[in-house]
């Protein structure tokens, strides 16, 4: 052991003062562990767990009864086998075996943490109340001036004593703080070091990031800003997080860390020389030491100077050297690293310093020993792989597994330590150090296993970040938790998960909200998932559990919880260009179909978008739609419409009991309550236009009725006759309407248009009194029109559905054709044709190049061209008549794939569904021959004919949207029929009129000419 320095007052057990050359001194006989200095007492932690202190007492520091110096190591009474030791300026603290934290010294600021009200100074070690719900074990311990740190074995801080500088990370409000306090904004922080200085702090985590609070007027946090008054709230420093530190160490107002790999980097006060720099100026961001060859092993920092032991074994120093603590042989002070050497104290050659040998300083004293290796707990690190095996190959746990795995969900520290990514390379900012992949498979394969399940209590963790959730820095906690099965169970619902909804809605500050958004953004769609379900679960047991009326703020909590995630899962597809990588119906609760009154829901919904929301404004589902399933939108859709109609028919009856003159529309008669069309059919697109363009908008919102001019008879027939026809004139090639596709099997609106714009408003109409009257219609639109429609942006992907050909050259183009030249000309221009007209992409340059630097521009310019800027005034006008009829608000409850099968259908038959659902009426029954032969023929139809047949039936040749159990065939006996009849049908009802006939072949032969020539299709 060599020892130089301020000895003044006997902290070296050497009979002698001041010495300014490392002197050897055999002071006991004990083997030493860890030396503890402070201002002028110095602790020694033997190998066999006890503590000898020497120095000055005068404030009880050295653990005595008696309050005299002593220049003798001697004892400290009252122990049991200690593990660590930190000294303050004037005051002690030490740390057992069984964890428990004690203390003695100095306390008038609170720093020793032992009662609720201040001290002036205690000689006997005192038990330290560390608060927590679980035992949980204190592995390090740190001093500064007036305060004191604890670090827990599950990564959690805890600080009490002076906070004069917010060097206690309490934040403002805490002036002083007697007993220890949860550093709550470290929650979920695995924190593997503490360091103190005079008035400040500083924390280093599991991925090398270091978090930092208290006095900064000389940048001494290394933030790069001076803060005259103390930072109180705590940060992470920036410019550590590339540089992979693996130690920190902090002296009176500066401040040292050192790198995994072997380099130093100093800041804060220079003034006396101790940051190293060959200047005396005070360095507000971390700059690195330079002229000490090799790598280093070993930083401490003194009170105004700093010592570094090498890798080698060199040892140097820098910074104040008035009491002789740089070693030197003098008291001269130095700007720069100086080499230190280390004599016999009989003199002769200079001593190797050894790699097991150990550095302590203190504030103007130094020592380097050989220390005695001693097992350390150390905070809960990365779950390796070979405890894990060990675990699940456990029939039943032992207690130290047991012990093991409480640990590890004992805290939201130890959990993130738990899956910190391993990883050489320093994180960039913002970056996710955690694995949750692996997470979630550990504790998938860990809660499988029955005794692993019970020994796991998550509750004081989730207790402990719902109390912390305003000040927490790092939120990766909040990415871990719903990976837990234990967290998608109903038992934990109330307890637990809507507790952590209320805290990301409510409590979290607008930071680490941010950070959750971008880390929630990139997940992968597997644990997407499990964090839509744990919230989705906890939803749907409420529901279930008739809990809407008495937790209704809970619901709501849940609701706004999932709305998070379907808007960064919106926004991450957006970003990439892709299609849903999480389907929609992850979302949908299905529970709300039979637990919420959907039209008092919508009640709700316009009663309050027209006022603004208070404290009791209740759960409205309808500002939720993600969480809707395609059947809720439909009935909400269906209520409003059907109230439309209503309103109207209330208006007539109104108006006709209202003396006249009352409405000014009309005021000789009443307005009808129905929106007639009467129409030829040789001219039906003509007489349609006609009507639509001189109606008032206001009547396309009211009941449909159709009548053709040929058969002047009402019938809900005709609405169906008519929609089919309409839109396949409308669609035809004939029309001139629309542009088609290479294989004339989707279409477009044109970039030049051959009729007139108005056209477009009333087709729209038309596309929205077919979706307000509930017909399916043939509208072979890409599902980029249905993307417009509900306010989503068309992609690549929907380029790829009209034109193959292009969109397959553009996806090649964008993500396989790679070039390492940015600038290189890839034989393509901005130029390109769309409906036969030739287009600058880039209207600002003329035939501007493609590079592999652009190409992206020129896809998305591509995209654009073909749904946005080609048909931008035909699009908006077909839109505008759209939405006379169609409640927008009600429409973008849809997304674009549901909106399409609702108006156009479905191509998924399941025709066994169709039988099974079949009624039969009169004389007919299941097992009656003629019945038993029909579906004998119908099961020799090909599947074109199958879809004639449907249209035959219902008026269309596309299933609905939610499937075939929703047409239920009622099958009865054309009356007064032979076997020369055709069969025939009423689509309004799904009803066939079937003859008998004597034979399949001639079923078979009629059944087929009907449905080819809609014989009978028409009768009512």
């Amino acid at each position: 052991m060599f020892c130089w320095g301020d000895g003044s007052s006997g902290q070296f057990g050497l009979h002698f003062e001041n010495v300014s050359v490392p002197i050897a001194g055999n002071i006991f006989s004990d083997k030493v562990t860890e030396i503890a200095c402070g201002e002028q007492h110095t602790l020694f932690l033997t190998v066999d767990g006890r503590i000898l202190s020497c120095g000055r007492n005068s404030k009880g520091q050295l653990g005595r009864q008696r309050n005299r110096d002593s220049k003798l190591p001697a004892p400290v009474e009252g122990l049991g086998a200690v593990v660590s030791v930190a000294c303050g300026q004037d005051h002690s603290v030490a740390v057992c075996e069984s964890g428990q934290v004690y203390s003695w010294g100095a306390g008038g600021e609170g720093q020793l943490g032992i009662t609720p009200t201040t001290v002036s100074k205690v000689p006997r070690p005192r038990p330290v109340p560390i608060p927590s719900p679980l035992p949980i074990t204190v592995i390090q311990v740190a001093c500064g001036n007036s305060h004191s740190l604890a670090l827990t074995k599950g990564g959690q801080v805890f600080s009490w004593g002076l906070n004069s500088h917010g060097q206690l990370g309490l934040g403002k409000g805490v002036p002083l703080q007697p007993t220890p306090a949860l550093v709550r904004s470290l929650t979920g922080v695995p924190v593997t070091q503490v360091a103190a200085g005079g008035t400040h702090t500083l924390a280093l985590t599991l991925p090398g990031l270091v978090y930092c609070c208290g006095a900064n007027r000389a940048g001494q946090l290394g933030l790069n800003r001076v803060d005259e008054k103390g930072r109180f709230n705590i940060c992470a420093v920036p410019a550590l997080r590339v540089l992979g530190v693996s130690f920190i160490s902090c002296g009176e107002a500066h401040s040292a860390v050192l790198t995994k790999g072997g380099q130093v980097f100093t800041f804060g006060e220079g003034s006396r020389g101790q940051l190293g720099h060959n200047a005396s100026a005070n360095e507000l961001l971390p700059k690195l030491v330079e002229g000490m060859d090799g790598l280093v092993s070993q930083i401490a920092c003194g009170s105004h100077h700093t010592l570094v032991l090498g890798s080698s074994g060199q040892l140097w120093a820098f910074g104040s050297g008035v009491k002789g603590q740089l070693g030197t042989g003098n008291t001269e002070g130095c700007l720069r690293p100086t080499s230190v050497l280390l004599k016999r104290a009989s003199g002769g050659a200079g001593t190797v310093i050894h790699n097991d040998m150990k550095i302590s300083v203190g504030w103007n004293s130094n020592f380097i020993y050989t220390a005695e290796s001693s097992e350390r707990e150390q905070p809960i690190g990365r779950l390796d792989e070979a405890k894990l095996q060990k675990w699940l190959t456990m029939e039943q746990g032992n207690t130290e597994a047991q012990r093991e795995i409480s640990l590890m969900f004992s805290t939201s520290s130890s959990l993130v330590a738990s899956f910190t990514k391993a990883s050489e390379i320093p994180q960039s900012a913002g970056a996710l150090t955690v694995d949750l992949e692996a997470a979630s498979q550990v504790f998938d394969q860990l809660l499988n296993i029955p005794w692993i399940r019970k020994s796991v209590n998550i509750e004081p963790l989730v207790d402990n970040i719902c109390s912390s959730a305003a000040v927490i820095k790092s939120p990766e906690i909040f990415l871990i938790l719903p990976t837990i099965s234990l967290l998608h169970e109903d038992i934990s619902v109330m307890k637990m998960v809507l507790a952590l909804s209320i805290v990301i809605v409510e409590h979290l500050n607008d930071t680490a909200i941010k950070t959750l958004k971008d880390w929630w953004s990139s997940m992968e769609p597997s644990i997407m998932t499990k964090h839509i379900l744990m919230w989705k679960n906890a939803l749907s047991f409420m529901l279930r559990n008739g809990l809407l009326v008495t937790h209704n703020p809970g619901v709501k909590f849940l609701l706004e919880a999932l709305k998070y995630l379907h808007r960064v899962s919106v926004y991450a597809n957006k970003r990439a260009g892709r299609t849903q990588e999480v389907p929609a119906s992850t979302f949908y609760v299905d529970e709300i179909n039979e637990s919420v009154i959907l039209l008092e829901d919508v009640k709700l919904w316009h009663f309050w978008s027209t006022r603004e929301d208070t404290e009791v404004t209740p759960v409205i589902f309808c500002r939720y739609p993600f969480v809707l399933n395609l059947i809720c939108k439909m009935a909400i859709f269906n209520i409003f419409a059907h109230f439309t109609k209503e309103f109207h028919k209330l208006a007539h009856r109104l108006t006709a009991v209202c003396p006249s003159g009352t409405f000014r529309d009309n005021p000789e008669s009443p307005p009808a309550p129905v929106f007639q069309l009467t129409l030829r059919r040789p001219s039906l697109i003509k007489d349609t236009f006609r009507q639509l363009g001189a109606a008032d908008h206001d009547y396309f919102q009211r009941e449909l009725v159709v009548q053709f001019v040929e058969d002047m008879k009402l019938s809900l027939v005709n609405k169906r006759d008519f929609f089919l026809h309409v839109f396949e004139e409308l669609l035809a090639p004939e029309s001139e309407m629309f542009m088609y596709n290479d294989t004339k099997t989707l279409v477009w609106f044109p970039a030049k248009p051959r009729v007139e714009e108005k056209s477009y408003f009333l087709f729209g109409v038309l596309c929205g009194m077919a979706l307000y009257n509930h017909n399916i219609v043939h509208l072979p639109f890409p599902l980029a029109l249905f993307k417009k429609m509900v306010g989503v942006k068309p992609s690549l992907e929907d380029l790829r559905e009209f034109d193959p050909v292009v969109g397959r050259s553009l996806r090649y183009l964008l993500e396989d054709y790679t070039d390492d030249d940015d600038e290189e000309n890839l034989d393509m221009t901005f130029t390109v044709i769309w409906d036969d007209l030739k287009v600058e992409l880039d209207p600002k340059e003329t035939g501007k190049s493609v590079t592999s630097f652009n190409k992206k521009q020129f896809v998305d310019a591509y995209v654009n061209l073909a749904f946005n800027r080609s048909a931008e005034k035909v699009f908006e006008e077909f839109r505008r008549g759209f939405f006379k009829v169609c409640d927008r608000d009600v429409v973008e409850l849809f997304q674009p794939e549901e909106l399409r099968g609702v108006m156009v259908g479905k191509e998924d038959y399941d025709w066994d569904t169709l039988k099974q659902n079949t009624v039969y009426d009169g004389e007919y029954h299941a097992r009656h021959p003629n019945i038993v032969t029909f579906w004998e023929a119908f099961e020799e139809l090909t599947d074109d004919q199958k879809k004639s047949f449907l249209l035959f039936l219902t008026g269309c040749d596309r299933a609905p949207i939610l499937g075939m159990d929703k047409i239920q065939m009622k099958v009865a006996i054309l009356q007064n029929s032979t076997e020369l009849h055709f069969p025939e049908s009423h689509t309004c009802h799904f009803l066939l009129l079937l003859p008998i006939y004597p034979s399949k072949e001639m079923l078979l032969a009629r059944l087929k000419e009907a449905c080819a020539h809609n014989r009978g299709f028409w009768k009512d």
